[in-house]
């Protein structure tokens, strides 16, 4: 029995997901606090005049601009990240932590799918921004924010969260996805359907949904393992006495 419980301590202790709680959390409010300006600036009638006009000119500037290896990239990332890909990907990765036992990393997972995937559809009904006037995809709902950037930031933020254990060599890791999740964005502007804000607050948001779960799980496994330690301790110093 001691030595399973060893175990399970050790287990859950040699993968930490956040070792730097402080500067975690500021990164990921800094990261909410750019996605939030963006969504204030789109409120301001003549801000969001001038934002419109330079996602226009970006757009126009850009997407006449088509080379056949780069179209093809961007449509495998078109497809990775939509949701007949994405959602079984996800389940995927959320079984396997399941059967590895990594609850803490399982639930940092789902958290930061619950604190970005509902506010794709809230914040695209909400702003209602039309689409690109030309685009080589089809796409239906609002423009503003990306949900391809979103989901795919909470993807491969998560990821790198979930599989990598915290240190200085994560967090490269973890700007590196979060470049990925930029450039899969990218791949949708290239495509015609999203401009340049809508891929910048999309990340934003994503990349902050996944290392801001991390925080918030990683202090509240924590704490119980705090308090089930110092119950532990006063059942045994009971007994002693």
């Amino acid at each position: 029995m001691v030595d399973s419980t060893v175990r399970e301590e050790h287990q859950g202790l040699s993968h930490i997901l956040v070792d730097d709680h402080e500067w975690a959390w500021r990164f990921a409010l800094g990261l909410w606090a750019v996605a939030g300006f963006l969504f204030v600036l789109m409120t301001i009638t003549p801000i969001r005049d001038v934002i419109f006009a330079m996602d226009d000119w970006i757009y126009e500037t850009t997407y006449p601009v088509k080379i056949g290896v780069v179209t093809g990239l961007a449509w495998f990332l078109n497809f990775i990240g939509g949701g007949l890909f994405a959602w079984p990907f996800r389940t995927v990765i959320a079984l396997i932590l399941a059967a590895k036992k990594r609850w803490e990393a399982f639930y940092a997972w789902l958290l930061a799918l619950a604190l970005s995937e509902p506010f794709i559809w809230l914040l695209k009904n909400l702003y209602g921004r039309e689409r690109p006037p030309e685009a080589l995809v089809e796409a239906t709902s609002g423009s503003f924010p990306s949900g391809h950037a979103i989901g795919g930031a909470v993807m491969a933020v998560g990821l790198v969260v979930a599989f990598v254990p915290a240190g200085p060599e994560r967090r490269n890791l973890e700007i590196v996805a979060a470049g990925f999740a930029f450039v899969m964005g990218g791949s949708r502007m290239y495509l015609g359907a999203h401009y340049l804000t809508d891929v910048i607050s999309g990340v934003a948001f994503g990349a902050a949904a996944a290392i801001g779960a991390a925080v918030i799980v990683h202090r509240s496994f924590l704490r119980r393992f705090i308090k089930e330690r110092e119950v532990a301790y006063r059942v045994l110093q009971a007994r002693k006495s």
